[in-house]
């Protein structure tokens, strides 16, 4: 039987940390394709320049100053964490093969964390208000005809549907520019932490020793011009559809956005059919224009 000493226990830690930054580092997230990193250093982030496009204008006489839309749209930091028990008893025993593949698996999962908190966002955006106070994805999002947010408001839709189908969303979105249409807000990355004084409270009363991970962080919208939703079948049509629109939403006053369209986002369950649509050669014995249009990202956490 092996004592448990300062210096087990110290080459323990080491051990099952290089555990979790094996898990960590094999990860592959795929959130970066549809969500921008954000520092965040306080509780929250508030995101008042939302609803602001900058461009460049002529310059005649002053600067014409672009004071920030006060939209007060705020994201907030939760805590997320995952904790593994050490009986000691299997330190004693050396039993400690069965803890590496799950220290190992605890970093992989903080590895994806950020996916797990995106892609589900997507989802949740046909309930969920952005800055404009409309849904994310909604059928109404207000757009003045004056630049300043005056005149008569136009409704602009960046989702369409179809009352018969009953298959799952999916969403064609532009990955371009330095704003993608989700914010990923980090507060504090994924760490590694233990507690493994033999006098802790957790090993004198269950003889436990204790090795987790924590974070702080939170996902939001940016620009809903930058996705385009649909409730509908995934063919060409409805796939066109969704390019066309977005391509001709326009800021305030009518200023083109530029956007363009870049990223097919599917659940697994519409691979098979977003895989034809964008690599086949042919649709229907002529040639396939949607081939290489857009790429293709499969989401596990869709």
């Amino acid at each position: 039987m092996a004592i448990v000493t300062p210096a087990i226990l110290t080459s323990l830690q080491t051990g099952f940390k290089k555990n979790f930054q094996d898990g960590l580092s094999e990860a592959k997230p795929q959130y970066t394709a549809i969500a921008t990193e954000i520092k965040s250093t306080t509780k929250s982030n508030t995101y008042g320049w939302l609803g602001k496009f900058p461009s460049l204008k002529k310059w005649v006489g002053d600067r014409d100053i672009q004071s920030m839309k006060a939209h007060g749209y705020s994201i907030v930091n939760d805590d997320y964490e995952a904790t593994i028990g050490v009986d000691r008893n299997h330190i004693e025993d050396d039993e400690l093969g069965i803890y590496a593949p799950l220290m190992q698996e605890m970093g992989r999962s903080a590895g994806i964390h950020p996916d797990e908190m995106c892609f589900p966002l997507l989802n949740d955006g046909f309930t969920t208000l952005c800055y404009d106070g409309q849904n994310y994805f909604d059928t109404d999002h207000p757009v003045y005809p004056n630049a300043d947010g005056t005149g008569t408001v136009q409704s602009v839709a960046n989702m369409a549907e179809d009352g018969a189908y009953t298959g799952p969303a999916w969403y064609v979105i532009d990955d371009s520019k330095v704003l993608k249409p989700i914010i990923f807000q980090v507060r504090k990355k994924p760490q590694f932490v233990s507690m493994t004084k033999t006098d802790d409270e957790a090993v004198f009363t269950r003889k436990e020793f204790r090795y987790g991970t924590d974070c702080r962080d939170a996902a939001g919208f940016s620009f809903w011009q930058l996705a385009f939703a649909n409730k509908r079948a995934l063919n060409a049509d409805n796939l066109w559809h969704s390019i066309k629109s977005m391509r001709t939403f326009t800021a305030d006053g009518g200023r083109k956005l530029g956007i363009r369209p870049t990223t097919l986002v599917v659940p697994p369950e519409l691979e098979d059919v977003a895989t034809k649509l964008l690599e086949r050669e042919l649709d229907s014995n002529s040639s396939n224009e949607l081939k290489g249009r857009l790429k293709l990202v499969v989401a596990d956490y869709l």
